[in-house]
């Protein structure tokens, strides 16, 4: 029988966009207003791609900074794991146009669907690569071009999105010796796949077909649905990982940025102190899988995690999926 290894975050990095999107741009584009979208979600501004610009690229430089961070070299990686739900083409996949531009030819090389969920999907797979001796250095990648998915004249969710890749690498915890991994889960529940989609823009209703409606290609919301979903199961989800701890254990949360209503209404339900909760939304808007390490990131550099405290990640998505981990770093 095999025996379960210890697996660790060696180091973390993350990229966005120069082009900021600040709300008084929306609204010089459709009826809305800086209060507005400030009140009802928290954002300010949020990064867009440049003309050009792909998933592909903001991954490659996040993941160069994580490397860095790491201390681990491009060309002893031996697995690429990427979620996102914007790669640059259909084919080939995220994750080998990294293997190839990066030099790392040992890697094997895959991307995972789960919107949101990405990077936390991508983080699982890879430490259960790890954890079964498959592999030793992991690069583990949320990335999103969300602005080329949008329909500018919905104001109500074209206001919410934003660019940006984060990256972590994963490494035997007795080689690393930080970020391990203490517990982790994942989720679905697909009867509420409709509450966050794009029905066009593959193949069930073709461009060439009768009615093919490009509006369609875009993300569609049914905001209610969306709002009590993560409010539920961001506190359901906080909780598995924080049992077995006292939460005043818990040193940090790192929450998926969907909304700041969303956030501020799970830390309600589980009277959580704000004080101990990575909050970036207003800077880069709901990046989707990029939200979750990029927020991880920011909060390694800016000296909110120290050795020795304890962090729970988490986030939600179209799917419906889920999932969370308990670090202590």
């Amino acid at each position: 029988m095999t025996s379960i290894i210890k697996v660790g975050i060696a180091g973390t990095g993350s990229h966005v966009p120069e082009r900021i999107m600040s709300n008084d741009d929306f609204a010089r584009i459709i009826d809305t207003s800086d209060e507005w979208i400030a009140q009802r979600t928290g954002i300010r501004e949020r990064r867009f791609a440049a003309e050009g610009e792909c998933t592909s690229d903001l991954s490659y430089k996040a993941a160069l900074l994580a490397l860095a961070d790491a201390g681990v070299e491009a060309s002893d990686l031996d697995l690429i794991v990427v979620g996102t739900v914007t790669p640059d083409q259909h084919l080939p996949t995220v994750s080998c146009q990294l293997q190839h531009r990066l030099g790392s030819p040992k890697a094997m090389a895959f991307d995972v669907g789960a919107a949101c969920s990405g990077f936390m999907v991508a983080l699982d797979t890879a430490a259960s690569f790890i954890a079964t001796g498959r592999a030793t250095n992991a690069l583990v990648i949320g990335a999103e071009t969300l602005s080329r998915w949008i329909n500018m004249e919905d104001r109500g969710s074209c206001i919410l999105f934003g660019d940006g890749a984060g990256a972590a690498i994963l490494q035997p915890h007795d080689v690393c010796s930080s970020g391990e991994i203490l517990n982790s889960c994942l989720g679905a529940d697909g009867s509420g796949f409709e509450y966050i989609q794009a029905p066009h823009g593959g193949y069930r209703v073709r461009p060439s077909d009768d009615n093919y409606d490009p509006a369609l290609d875009n993300i569609m919301l049914r905001g209610r649905d969306v709002y009590r979903f993560a409010v539920n199961k961001m506190t359901e989800v906080i909780e598995a990982m924080c049992e077995g701890y006292d939460r005043d254990e818990i040193a940090l949360l790192v929450p998926h940025q969907v909304n700041q209503r969303i956030i501020e209404s799970a830390l309600t339900r589980l009277e959580w102190d704000p004080a101990r909760c990575v909050v970036n939304i207003d800077k880069y808007g709901n990046t989707s899988a990029a939200s979750v390490p990029i927020a991880l990131d920011e909060a390694c550099k800016d000296g909110r995690l120290k050795s020795g405290d304890l962090a729970v990640l988490v986030a939600f998505g179209a799917g419906l999926t889920w999932g969370g981990a308990l670090v202590r770093w």
